[in-house]
């Protein structure tokens, strides 16, 4: 599993409005900052506007915020707003579609590594990242 690069993207953007606080950031900004083409950001603003997650505003003040305070957003959601439900292999997703029987010795590891996966990404919001993050603005 690999997270995409629209993924990677939206994290590297929502990360750089929770250092700004509620400063509103031109788009631009963003893009040129995290070297995000900004078409491409302009599609992801879209969905991260749209899970509710950023306020967007049009205009010469225009800009981007965060809809929520960095500590109530957390890395999975900002992932699933792009990516969808993150999913290692299919017998751990939400229809169980594994083609093998319960009894496969696999499926325990993949559901273990699944729930270890995404419960890191709930407990890890932009507020304790921007606390690790060495980058300043």
């Amino acid at each position: 599993m690999q997270i995409t690069r629209q993924a990677d993207y939206a994290v590297r953007a929502v990360l750089h409005l929770a250092r700004s606080g509620d400063q509103r950031i031109a788009t631009n900004m963003i893009a040129e900052e995290q070297h995000i083409p900004p078409s491409f950001l302009a599609k992801i603003v879209s969905q991260l506007s749209i899970a509710g997650l950023l306020h967007t505003s049009r205009g010469a003040r225009g800009g981007v915020t965060l809809a929520r305070t960095p500590k109530d957003i957390s890395l999975l959601e900002v992932i699933e707003a792009i990516d969808g439900p993150i999913q290692l292999n299919e017998c751990v997703g939400e229809n169980n579609t594994c083609s093998f029987d319960d009894n496969c010795p696999l499926r325990p590891v993949w559901q273990e590594a699944h729930t270890q996966l995404v419960t890191r990404l709930r407990s890890t919001n932009f507020a304790d990242m921007m606390k690790k993050d060495s980058f300043s603005m």
